[in-house]
């Protein structure tokens, strides 16, 4: 059911009542019906934006952004109000080529058949969708596709059934894609990790036990926990078909980079990731690495981001599926009044997370432990 834009009627436009009860609810359903200027910051938002609420006495309204322009005001730097329509407008257009791609999946879209559907060069088409979505038309196709794989590979259909029915024309095409977007080969996948081996070990740190587990490709699973027994038993249920070693020497470089960043500093070695993840996970993870050091951000914010301002939801569903802690750094979002939220690991090690960023600005890294 499609939402009904909210309007003023002739008499009551910009009745300040109902404009300051949208920006106390942040309500989206007046974004781009009105506008909100905040006098002491000459600065104006859209009333949903998620900014700290000033003080009623210090709000002003105008129908648009030229007329706070008009009036000396800029447009905040959170909530983008100047170019909104122009976001929204992008985003709507790029949602359609989506729903088009998911619907045609079992077909070879390439990038100049999709630009002729929509009636747009092939290099504007890329670099909108990009813009939005933060992967291209085909790895969105791609990871569509190897969605459909997991579900019958799960249901217990051959693989070779299974990749022509999702539109790979030969095995050799699934299985190039198969390490980015399954972390492991299709029959591996489907049979829980058969013939996988993981390294794996736990080490204590400022925020009880670490364990890291690492496959051939890079990590894949960064745990936090009270109990080594509870963190070991864990990993093996989520690949239960693996073979297991502890070998702390081996992953030694690896522990002692995340336990420095547990520890609040920054990030110094790169680490390699294999991770299984939507095209859509991927986004959202990437804009939690950009997210600075010491900082938050909201649900809501990191969908806005990602040009789905309505996905918040998905966004902490994607924070709470997370299986690298710290590595990719969920504890950094919180809710839009400012408290936690969830936290997989823990409310109490979230918010140490944060304070251990806070204070490690400025200071020379340690890390102890590893």
């Amino acid at each position: 059911m499609l939402r009904k834009r909210a309007s003023f009627g002739k008499k009551d436009r910009l009745e300040p009542s109902r404009c300051w009860q949208a920006v106390r609810t942040r309500d989206r359903k007046w974004d781009g019906v009105f506008v909100y200027a905040v006098s002491s910051t000459r600065i104006y938002c859209r009333p949903s934006c998620p900014a700290r609420r000033p003080s009623r006495d210090r709000v002003i309204f105008f129908t648009s952004s030229e007329a706070a322009q008009r009036s000396g005001f800029r447009p905040c730097r959170r909530c983008h109000p100047a170019r909104g329509h122009i976001l929204d407008r992008r985003a709507e257009a790029v949602r359609q080529v989506c729903r088009y791609i998911e619907l045609h999946q079992d077909e070879a879209l390439s990038l100049a058949t999709l630009a002729a559907e929509f009636h747009r060069t092939p290099s504007h088409l890329q670099r909108t969708f990009k813009r939005v979505m933060g992967v291209s038309p085909r790895q969105y196709a791609d990871a569509c596709r190897m969605g459909r794989l997991r579900k019958l590979l799960r249901s217990g259909q051959p693989v070779t059934q299974a990749l022509y029915d999702v539109g790979f024309g030969s095995s050799s095409r699934l299985y190039e894609r198969s390490s980015s977007h399954l972390g492991m080969t299709p029959a591996i996948y489907r049979q829980g990790g058969t013939g996988m081996k993981i390294n794996y070990t736990i080490v204590p740190c400022r925020l009880g036990q670490l364990l890291v587990g690492t496959t051939e490709r890079g990590v894949c699973a960064v745990r936090l926990g009270d109990s080594a027994k509870e963190l070991e038993t864990g990993l093996r249920a989520e690949f239960p078909q693996a073979s297991f070693e502890d070998s702390q020497p081996r992953l030694s470089r690896w522990v002692r980079e995340i336990v420095s960043r547990v520890q609040g500093n920054a990030p110094g070695d790169e680490i390699p990731l294999d991770v299984q993840a939507t095209a859509f996970q991927r986004r959202i993870w990437q804009a939690l690495c950009e997210i600075p050091r010491g900082t938050t951000r909201s649900y809501r914010e990191i969908a806005q981001e990602i040009g789905k301002p309505r996905a918040f939801r998905a966004v902490a569903r994607a924070c709470a599926n997370n299986p690298v802690a710290v590595v990719v750094p969920c504890h950094r979002v919180v809710r839009s009044d400012g408290s936690l939220g969830g936290y997989r690991w823990g409310l109490e090690r979230k918010e140490q997370l944060l304070k251990l960023e806070k204070g490690s600005i400025g200071k020379t890294p340690t890390a102890k432990g590893a």
